[in-house]
C-alpha cells in the first residue's frame, strides 16, 4: 500500500480514565476515511492525538513520511486543519473567520492579510458556498452554514490531512447530504486525505472509501465500508440488533434497526 498517513502502535489518552492503546492503519492520498463507533469509544481522543492536542503516550503518526510529533505548531497546522463538531464564533464576518485559516502562513511581524491570502480564502468561500454569506456574521448563521463556513477555513489552511469532527452532527438531511457532497468532492478533486468521526453509520457507508470501527479504546476492524458495516460486527460494537442490506443503487452497505416492540413478536 502506497501509505501516505500511518499511524503505528499508537496509545494517548488521560492516564487513570481513559487510554486509546495500541492502534495502527494506514491511509492513501486522497482516501475518505469514517470513523465510527459508539460514544466512550475513542473516536475523539484518537482525533486530538493525531492533532497533537493530546502528547502520544506510545508510538508514531507519520504525515507524507514526516513525524507528527516532531513538527513545529506552524508546520502541523500548515499540513494538519481540523473541523470540529460545534464551531466556535464570535462577532466576526464569514470572510474574517474563513482568512483566519492563513494564520500559520504569517511572517514575523506580519499583522495583515497579503492579497494571497486573500485570493485563497475566497477561492475556498467559493468552493464551500459561502461566497454570499462572506459579509454575514457566524453568529446570525445556521448550523449547516456555520459547519460549511468552518471546512472553508479549514481548507484555506491549505492542509494535506483534514479531520473532521461529526461535521453533520444536529443537522438536518438536506445539510448532512450538502456538506458529505462536498466532502467526497474535495477529497476526489483535490486529491485532500480526509478523516471523518461519523455516528450515522448509513451516511458512513454510503459517502466512505474505508471505514475504521472503534471499540473501547481500541480499533477494531478496518476495511471497505461492506467489510465493516456487517451485522455481526455492529451488534458485538454497538450492543443493537440490526440488519444489514445492500443499497439497490449504489451498492453501498446500508443498516435498518429494528424496534424492542418487533423483536418481541419475532421470538
Amino acid at each position: 500500500m502506497n501509505s501516505f498517513f500511518e499511524i503505528k502502535d499508537f496509545s494517548c489518552g488521560y492516564p487513570g480514565k481513559f487510554i486509546l492503546e495500541e492502534i495502527s492503519f494506514e491511509i492513501k492520498k486522497g482516501e475518505f476515511v469514517g470513523i465510527i463507533g459508539p460514544n466512550g469509544s475513542g473516536k475523539t481522543t484518537l482525533f486530538k492525538g493525531i492533532s497533537g492536542e493530546l502528547n502520544a503516550l506510545a508510538g508514531s503518526s507519520k504525515l507524507n513520511r514526516e513525524f507528527i510529533q516532531k513538527m513545529s505548531l506552524k508546520e502541523r497546522a500548515k499540513n494538519l486543519a481540523v473541523v470540529t463538531q460545534n464551531i466556535e464564533v464570535g462577532s466576526m464576518t464569514v470572510e474574517e473567520y474563513v482568512l483566519m485559516g492563513r494564520i500559520p502562513y504569517r511572517k514575523q511581524f506580519q499583522f495583515f492579510e497579503t492579497k494571497n491570502d486573500h485570493a485563497i480564502a475566497e477561492k475556498y468561500m467559493e468552493l464551500t458556498g459561502v461566497t454570499p454569506l462572506k459579509d454575514k456574521y457566524m453568529n446570525a448563521l445556521s448550523g449547516g452554514e456555520q459547519q460549511l463556513a468552518g471546512i472553508a477555513r479549514a481548507l484555506t489552511q491549505e492542509p494535506e490531512l483534514l479531520l473532521l469532527d461529526e461535521p453533520t452532527s444536529h443537522l438536518d438531511i438536506t445539510h448532512q447530504v450538502q456538506i458529505l457532497n462536498l466532502i467526497r468532492r474535495l477529497s476526489k478533486e483535490l486529491g485532500l486525505t480526509v478523516m471523518m468521526i461519523i455516528h450515522d453509520l448509513n451516511l458512513a457507508g454510503e459517502y466512505c472509501d474505508s471505514l475504521i470501527m472503534m471499540q473501547k479504546g481500541r480499533m477494531r476492524k478496518k476495511g471497505l465500508p461492506e467489510e465493516v458495516l456487517n451485522y455481526e460486527d455492529i451488534e458485538a460494537v454497538y450492543n443493537t440488533v440490526v440488519i444489514t442490506r445492500t443499497n439497490p443503487i449504489s451498492g453501498k452497505p446500508g443498516v435498518f434497526l429494528v424496534s424492542e416492540e418487533i423483536l418481541k413478536k419475532e421470538k
